[in-house]
């Protein structure tokens, strides 16, 4: 596998195209010591963006809320990103946009820092491996918590929210799982490391954690979407760790994860059923129906 920084192609940087290895920052950026920095992710299949207008609205969104003022509009972001996936050709593969604030200042403050945007494309398979996926990856439960939401700009897409989801993946990992559930400020189950989760009980209904403290992904919200076309009913509610062993079934969605199925949280075991395994299909359908057509 090639190094990120070490791939070919151009990757669109400040209104510019430029050579792949050539795309530089500062170490004294702000970004990179104070967290002021935002992101998406996409998905690109079978050559179109998947929701594009949506993640860029959350873009835009994540950086008002960290006071970051869009050097560009939402409407130039767009054109940058389908031109920059058409340069690169890719297909089937991921978007990641960034902005971050530059080297202007070294100080918390950071009003005078000039505000960069780069935008990447390549390809890319399954975030979690396929055979996995088919059978259902195992979950551990983290030590750590989402903080509260008076304390964290919760609901945008920032890199400094992700700090507790990489220790706390690379807890799970060394575990033996292949991620983490991480619970909430007041103890309820709020998502894995970087999607959303969803339960089914017996009754063949769906319960997902209310978003009021993590992300309400988009993936997360056009599942249920799905579901309730399929008369599939969906409860949005508080969820506790005890009620885990209530459950038959469990998947996680986001961009990257998609629909991936649970077999395990700790000791509790979940079937990969077939409603699971629908709404996966239905999904797949969803974000290539430019083929299916």
């Amino acid at each position: 596998m090639i190094n990120l920084d070490k791939k070919e192609g151009k990757i669109w940087y400040n209104n510019q195209i430029v050579p792949w290895q050539d795309v530089k920052l500062h170490f004294l950026s702000h970004g990179l010591h104070y967290a002021s920095c935002v992101f998406e992710g996409l998905r690109v299949y079978d050559g179109e963006i998947f929701k594009l207008e949506q993640h860029t609205d959350r873009l835009f969104y994540s950086a008002k809320r960290m006071d970051i003022k869009m050097p560009y509009s939402k409407e130039e972001i767009n054109l940058a990103t389908k031109k920059i996936v058409s340069i690169q050709k890719v297909q089937n593969g991921y978007i990641r946009p960034f902005v971050w604030r530059g080297s202007e200042m070294m100080a918390v403050s950071a009003q005078q820092t000039k505000i960069h945007i780069a935008i990447a494309t390549w390809e890319w398979g399954t975030y979690f491996d396929s055979n996995l996926k088919k059978k259902g990856i195992r979950l551990n439960i983290s030590n750590w918590r989402r903080p509260a939401p008076n304390t964290i700009p919760w609901d945008t897409k920032a890199s400094g929210l992700y700090m507790i989801c990489t220790l706390s993946k690379h807890e799970a990992e060394k575990q033996g799982y292949t991620d983490s559930l991480m619970l909430d400020h007041e103890g309820n189950i709020a998502e894995a490391t970087g999607a959303n989760i969803f339960f089914k009980d017996n009754k063949g209904e769906l319960h997902t954690p209310t978003p009021d403290s993590f992300l309400d992904g988009i993936t997360r919200r056009t599942v249920i979407e799905i579901a309730k076309s399929k008369n599939i009913k969906v409860n949005e509610r508080k969820i506790s760790p005890e009620e885990l062993p209530n459950f038959v079934g469990c998947f996680l969605t986001g961009t990257a994860a998609e629909v991936t199925p649970i077999s395990k949280i700790l000791e509790h075991s979940y079937e990969v059923c077939n409603l699971i395994l629908d709404l996966s299909s239905s999904y797949d359908k969803l974000v290539r129906k430019k083929k299916a057509a």
